[in-house]
């Protein structure tokens, strides 16, 4: 299963998941301008278009060690985060945003 977003620069938002999250390209087409990246079996493409991204009800999940870690360090790097939501004992989440506004939402696993 994959996840698909349209951006509007290939070239900085790959980088942008690369750098940012750890993905690795494993498939480019350059004359169809798209990529498809994995991280830990989580894959996502990314497709480039004139209008870039749009309203999109798309949500890639990433489950990560600390989401307070995460938040802390995205937000030196600029990234654009949300508030660090916790439910007790069960769960921490985090929506990020990358270049184009695709959501990526952070969860940390408490139980």
């Amino acid at each position: 299963m994959s996840i698909w977003f349209a951006v509007s620069d290939l070239e900085s938002t790959t980088s942008f998941y690369e750098d940012t999250f750890g993905f690795e390209e494993v498939y480019r087409d350059d004359e169809g301008r798209w990529v498809r990246l994995v991280r830990d079996g989580v894959e996502v493409e990314l497709a480039e278009e004139e209008q870039g991204a749009g309203e999109t009800d798309l949500v890639l999940m990433l489950e990560v060690d600390d989401v307070k870690a995460e938040a802390a360090r995205l937000r030196a790097a600029g990234v654009q985060v949300g508030t660090v939501v916790e439910i007790p004992s069960t769960i921490r989440l985090l929506d990020v945003f990358d270049p184009d506004g695709n959501r990526i939402q952070l969860t940390q696993d408490l139980a």
